[in-house]
Order: structure tokens, then C-alpha cells, then sequence
């Protein structure tokens, strides 16, 4: 029918999308257009991560159509530190951190340490400003 032949499909509507997640796991459910489900989460090399519900995500678009698709990242929360180029800032709930700075120094904060192991440190340690020296009581 000519009708058919004047029908043309949807073309890809952009790469990336903002979605809300909606499941949380290791496969989650976000919400874009319309909710998605089983979504991989994907992050940088070494680092895992996976959004809480209700988290801005950032969904990228592959495939013929945009149909494959997976969860990239998250916006940083407000008031987020702000980094120089190159540095990483990793930081989770509760106000734990890990700071690798420009200079090569590393800041860790948290309110509560848990250490199973050994925990190697290389160069000067400063705890709360002063330089650790151990007990030897």
C-alpha cells in the first residue's frame, strides 16, 4: 500500500540519555522515556559501583536503533568537591573517601576503619595533620 511506503522508522534519538533508577543491583531498572530493566552497570577500570534508587544516571545508547543500552555513570551529588584535572575523587556513603591529588599525596577519610590484613604504606603517613609515629608500648 503507498501508504506503508510513506511510514519511515524512527532514527536514533541521541546516545546518551538521564535516566532515574528505579532497581538497584547489578542489573538495574532506570527510567528514561519509559522504564528499562536489566540494564548493565559499567564504570571506569578497577573501580565498581552501583546506584542506589532514585539516583540521575547516565544511560548510554548503542546498537542499530539505540536498543542496547547500559548505565555509564551518575551525576556527582551537590556540593561536590571540586578536583584539578587528572585527580580522582572516590566517594561513597557515610562520607568515606579516597582523594589520589595532583601532588601525590592520597587522602582517606572515614568514620569507621576496618582493616583485616596488612595495610602498607609507602612515604610520610600524617594522621589529623601530624606525622604518625607507632607506639611501642
Amino acid at each position: 500500500m503507498w501508504l506503508s511506503r510513506q511510514i519511515k522508522p524512527a532514527g536514533a534519538d541521541g546516545g546518551a540519555d538521564l535516566g532515574v533508577t528505579t532497581i538497584s543491583g547489578q542489573k538495574v531498572g532506570v527510567v528514561t522515556r519509559g522504564e528499562v530493566r536489566d540494564l548493565p552497570v559499567y564504570g571506569p577500570g578497577g573501580y565498581l559501583w552501583t546506584p542506589a534508587n532514585g539516583a540521575a544516571v547516565l544511560v548510554v545508547k548503542g546498537g542499530p536503533g539505540g536498543e542496547e543500552q547500559c548505565v555509564a555513570g551518575a551525576r556527582p551529588p551537590e556540593g561536590a568537591r571540586r578536583i584539578e584535572p587528572g585527580e580522582v575523587y572516590l566517594y561513597g556513603p557515610g562520607g568515606n573517601s579516597v582523594y589520589l591529588k595532583g601532588d601525590g599525596s592520597v587522602e582517606i577519610r572515614g568514620s569507621r576503619v576496618s582493616v583485616s590484613g596488612e595495610l602498607s604504606v609507602s612515604g610520610q603517613l600524617t594522621v589529623n595533620g601530624r606525622p604518625y609515629t607507632p607506639c611501642d608500648c
